[in-house]
């Protein structure tokens, strides 16, 4: 083993000699090579000094040229110019001048052209790309006839946006309200009961279909049955004979307070009518006021005696509460009640009485004819609040048609007649309907001005102000006219000028509008349009 191992020392020494010999070899041989790249580089950079020393010797040849190419052109130019100048000189059209002038004046006005040439070239530099002022203003001008047109198409698209939405909103509430009234309609056809044929109660009406046709006409299904309860109750009133007294009680009107039996006098609904007429002429006429009840049966007293006067008071209450479909009737018994005050009545008077007034100073022929656009006119000046529909509404009441024409004439003293029963004609009837209706709506506006409920207190000073600000133009005779009604205070006694009393006085909302519903309470102007968002 020991010889193996000897033998592999040995074999593996010989291999490290002969690799030191290799490695030894190839180091002679990159030593050489790196020579031999060295004289290479000494020689490529004695070339380069070469070419240095080369470029530099024709650099300054062609400084040298150049220079004297310079100086050659200037003794040229200068010889040129001497040429001309000599020209000049000897040339006898040039005004007989002095050669040295002349020279002088040339040699400042090609300086002088030098400078413009400078300053043209600079002009060109420093305004190369600005515009004419011509220009610049039109360009404007039009940029300014853009930015106009741009912001009216904007305000244009602004506005047709808002319409969109707004029909947006309106489309979504139409919807809501035809899906309700088909919900309504379906809920209806499903519990209501067939309408009744009212030509059964031609047979059982005194008078006949005649007469049945003429109290239904243009009434609906709820009038007609106050007109059916009318005739029966007529009837039945006819066959008593005597009223049962209502006794002494504080609930019994004044009027009526009596113990036994009272003879019914069985008027017709005509003498009903007349004398009830006569007692509004009797009433309006007074100089001293007592209180309508009072003043009622004092009439009956004056007209029929103290011994019927009571059993007048019985028959003519019994009448009016019985046919509410005549107006007279009803708003006498509205009155005598206290469900509605004197002015509504004298104001209604006073209205008819204006408006044939004006009819009639139109009427300059007294003829008794007006034509429509007169009618028209006088309708508009009379009620300036009312909108133009509801404007329409009482000329198609008066009888204008779609056919008809501005200039065509009716009789306009037709509108004022009442038949025997006291029924006034169509157009006086819409006329009291818009009445009611607008007095409604301003009740409404009152109550939402307030942003109270109905069984909410209020004080007066809070109505006070709701009332200026709902309808700016009362002046304050009608305020404290408003105020007094609705709270039920005389008007001597408002304390308008103290805030502190008016906290003080309070009532309910619903007795607030209960008391302006009864009375004669309309707008007086025009609402402030709300400020714009």
């Amino acid at each position: 083993m020991n010889e193996d191992c000897s033998e592999r020392i040995l074999a593996m020494r010989a291999e490290e000699r002969y690799e030191i010999s290799s490695l030894k070899k190839e180091k002679m041989n990159l030593l050489k090579l790196i020579d031999k790249k060295n004289e290479e580089k000494i020689s490529l950079q004695s070339e380069v000094t070469k070419l240095r020393k080369s470029l530099a010797a024709e650099y300054l040849r062609y400084l040298t040229e150049r220079d004297a190419r310079k100086i050659l052109i200037g003794d040229l130019n200068e010889l040129r110019y001497q040429r001309e100048d000599m020209s000049l000189a000897q040339s006898p059209g040039v005004w007989g001048e002095d050669p040295v002038k002349l020279t002088l004046a040339l040699k400042m006005t090609r300086q002088d052209l030098t400078r413009t040439q400078m300053e043209l070239n600079t002009m060109k530099a420093n305004f190369g790309d600005v515009v004419p002022r011509r220009d610049f203003e039109m360009q404007e001008k039009t940029n300014m006839d853009l930015q106009e047109q741009l912001e009216s198409l904007r305000a244009d698209y602004e506005e047709v946006r808002k319409e969109h939405e707004m029909l947006l909103q309106l489309h979504m509430s139409t919807l809501k309200e035809r899906d309700q009234f088909h919900f309504e309609l379906q809920e209806i056809q499903r519990t209501s009961t067939p309408r009744p044929d009212w030509t059964k109660c031609e047979g059982i009406i005194v008078g006949g279909p005649e007469r049945w046709l003429m109290l239904a006409e243009g009434k609906n299904s709820d009038q007609l049955v106050d007109v059916l309860l009318e005739e029966i109750g007529s009837g039945l009133l006819r066959e008593k004979d005597f009223f049962p007294g209502l006794g002494f009680g504080e609930s019994v009107p004044s009027f009526l307070r009596f113990d036994g039996s009272v003879e019914n006098k069985k008027p017709s609904k005509k003498e009903v009518v007349n004398l009830l007429e006569d007692a509004w002429k009797e009433r309006l006429a007074e100089e001293q006021k007592e209180s309508f009840q009072d003043f009622f049966f004092n009439f009956l007293e004056r007209r029929f005696g103290i011994s019927d006067a009571i059993a007048w008071a019985y028959t003519i209450f019994e009448n009016i509460k019985l046919f509410r479909s005549s107006e007279i009737m009803s708003q006498f018994y509205a009155v005598l009640m206290g469900k509605m005050t004197e002015s509504v009545y004298i104001n209604q008077r006073e209205t008819l009485s204006h408006l044939l007034k004006e009819m009639t100073n139109v009427d300059t022929q007294n003829e008794g004819l007006i034509t429509m656009e007169q009618f028209s006119t006088i309708i508009k000046n009379t009620f300036p609040l009312k909108k133009e529909e509801q404007i329409q509404e009482l000329m198609d009441a008066a009888g204008w048609g779609p056919d008809s024409s501005s200039v065509e004439v009716f009789n306009y003293q037709i509108l004022f007649t009442e038949d025997e029963e006291g029924q006034s004609e169509p157009f006086v009837q819409k006329l009291w309907e818009q009445y009611n209706s607008e007095k409604e709506a301003y009740l409404q506006e009152l109550k939402q001005d307030l942003g109270l409920d109905l069984q909410d207190e209020v004080t007066l000073l809070k109505v006070r102000g709701a009332l200026m600000n709902n309808d700016p133009s009362l002046d304050k005779q009608t305020l404290s006219a408003y105020l007094s009604q609705a709270f039920q205070i005389p008007v001597a006694e408002l304390p308008l000028e103290d805030e502190e009393k008016q906290e003080e006085i309070v009532v309910k909302l619903e007795t607030v509008l209960e008391q302006l519903r009864m009375a004669d309470t309309k707008r007086v102007g025009p609402r402030e349009p709300e400020p714009a968002s």
